[in-house]
């Protein structure tokens, strides 16, 4: 097993350098790990914007680094003040103690620094099992083939030894990283492994506004990035895709992502295992939604009963053609958007053009109310399929998408 293999490099050098090193280092170093592991991650959100003007905006290592370098920087300044100590110790017995006190003084310090030394190892082998439980959950998730980066194997590898050693609970025993990540994981894991949830996912209420901005359209449309994700390319490909780097690279882009999934892991987990929201079901006009050309037609042959088939296909024409692309989208911070509008209306009545209209919908009594930004109101109603809305005199009908 190679944590057991870590175990005994650690425990064998460490004793070394503890013999070597003496007891005033090495528990001046003992005290640096201590202080180092309790302050390396409140102290490493000062770190975080140094590392934006150095140019670091990969977010792993952006999240990774700043606490190994707080850790770094005390081990410095306890080594450098364990080394002043030292020195004026070795000085007072070597010139001032007499050569019997020197020896027994030589004596006792490398042994109890063999015996630090070991307190040491344990130490860091916690440490390194905590670095390995947290990042190897994370690179396991999304784990492919040997196409992986071999640091990412080895990680893997390390992962899964410890969780057969059972090391994974001393990992566990000093774990304080939030329960999110972990969610996040489990997500990032789901997601990757099950290309076919981008549909459910790109219908998720809480993503619709994200779903609304270019980059993430762009990337949905992407052929050559859906062909990746399907046959199963390394993460790391598909995190290199030119149009996901510029998302990764874009410090404002990925503070939105997070800043909107980080309310709803919980609640999106359970929509993309089973198509539920618990949270934003009981709102039923959240969603997209395609207009219903049928119903339109149905329409119109209530209001001119005796309409002839001649009109009827003329005016079937136009509305298939003018209503083609119309949609509604109503999201989460009640904003809708009611997207390629035409001028005409069911009749055909009206001039050619589509346009985007905003709006503003509320829930009053569990009826709809929707203000438009063109100062137009319109009651709507919306069950689990099927939404109906009141605009320009017009009722329009739209289906939910799937």
């Amino acid at each position: 097993m190679m944590i057991w293999l870590l175990a005994l490099v650690l425990m064998a050098s460490l004793a070394g350098l503890g013999y070597r090193q003496g007891a005033i280092r090495v528990a001046f170093s003992s005290v640096a790990i201590i202080v180092g592991a309790l302050v390396a991650v409140p102290l490493g959100h000062f770190l975080k914007p140094v590392l934006g003007w150095l140019g670091v905006k990969e977010p792993l290592l952006v999240w990774v680094l700043p606490p190994v370098i707080v850790f770094v920087i005390v081990s410095i300044l306890f080594k450098v003040a364990a080394m002043a100590m030292h020195q004026k110790v070795e000085v007072h017995f070597k010139y001032h103690a007499g050569d019997l006190r020197l020896a027994l003084w030589e004596r006792m310090n490398r042994r109890l620094g063999l015996c630090l030394g070991q307190f040491n190892a344990v130490a860091y082998l916690i440490l390194v099992c905590f670095g390995i439980y947290f990042v190897s959950y994370a690179t396991i998730q999304v784990a492919s083939s040997d196409k992986d980066p071999r640091w990412m194997r080895v990680v893997d590898t390390f992962g899964r030894d410890l969780q057969e050693t059972g090391f994974n609970r001393v990992a566990a025993s000093i774990n304080h990283v939030s329960p999110m990540y972990y969610q996040a994981c489990d997500l990032a894991g789901l997601i990757y492994a099950n290309p076919l949830l981008e549909a459910r996912l790109s219908q998720y209420p809480g993503f619709l506004a994200l779903g609304e901005r270019s980059e993430f359209q762009n990337l949905g449309g992407d052929k050559s990035f859906a062909e990746m994700w399907q046959r199963g390319a390394p993460v790391r490909d598909l995190l290199q895709y030119p149009q996901v780097q510029m998302m990764v690279q874009n410090p404002d882009t990925l503070k939105t992502i997070w800043r909107t999934a980080k309310p709803d892991l919980a609640d999106l987990q359970t929509y993309l295992e089973k198509g539920v929201s618990p949270k934003y079901d009981p709102e039923k006009i959240l969603g997209r939604w395609s207009f219903d050309t049928p119903y339109a037609l149905i329409q119109v042959r209530k209001a001119k009963p005796r309409i002839t088939v001649k009109e009827m296909r003329k005016i079937r024409a136009i509305i298939e053609t003018a209503f083609a692309n119309t949609s509604l989208v109503a999201m989460t911070d009640h904003h809708l958007i009611l997207k390629n509008m035409p001028q005409v209306n069911l009749m055909g009545v009206g001039s050619p053009g589509t346009q985007n209209v905003d709006g503003q919908w509320q829930n009053v009594n569990g009826k709809y109310q929707v203000t438009f930004s063109d100062g137009g109101e319109a009651p709507a109603s919306a069950d689990n399929d099927r939404l109906k809305l009141h605009y320009r005199g017009m009722e329009l009908v739209f289906d939910r998408e799937i």
